[in-house]
């Protein structure tokens, strides 16, 4: 037969029945070994029964009954007059501090209501007229009036007059302007 195992405790315990009670006291029967632990937990039942009555029990449970629970009303505070001189002046210093406090943001609210102006950079406007030039000389496309085409065909014939002397003052040539 095996041994009991966990059911000892069950059987000390008073929770088996039926079938299993039978076969465990069964084996308490034959077992010395479960019948010594069987023993040893009865005797440590009995030992912490005996702890629970402890001398003066009910007088402290009639002071923790006698105590305002979580539901029930609170003393009555003192009254604000009852307070003492130091108590009054610290609430007094709280109220003049709230009361700067609140002057302080609304100045800093106002102001950054109000805005400001940011310091105004000066604007750089490209020269128009010039850069049309330029970019009509570039591209080939010169979308421009007469008087217009005969200004950038002389642009680009002196860069063209540009370019040669250039060229020619690398190749170490003297050249003169007409």
């Amino acid at each position: 037969m095996s041994h009991l195992g966990d059911l000892t405790s069950a059987l000390v315990d008073g929770e088996l029945t039926g079938a299993e009670l039978d076969r465990a006291n069964a084996h308490l029967a034959a077992c010395e070994a479960c019948r010594a632990e069987a023993a040893q937990l009865r005797g440590i039942k009995r030992e912490l029964r005996a702890l629970a009555e402890v001398a003066g029990a009910e007088a402290l449970t009639l002071r923790l009954l006698a105590m305002p629970g979580p539901r029930d009303p609170l003393a009555p505070r003192p009254l604000p007059w009852a307070l003492g001189r130091r108590a009054r002046r610290r609430r007094g210093r709280y109220m003049v501090l709230g009361a700067v406090s609140l002057v302080v943001a609304g100045v800093g609210a106002a102001a950054f209501g109000m805005g400001g102006s940011a310091p105004t950079e000066r604007q750089i406007t490209p020269q128009l007229e010039m850069f049309d030039l330029q970019h009509a000389v570039t591209s080939g496309d010169v979308p421009f009036t007469e008087t217009q085409k005969a200004t950038a065909q002389k642009a680009a014939a002196r860069k063209a007059a540009m370019q040669k002397a250039a060229m020619q003052k690398k190749s170490g040539k003297v050249v003169t302007q007409p």
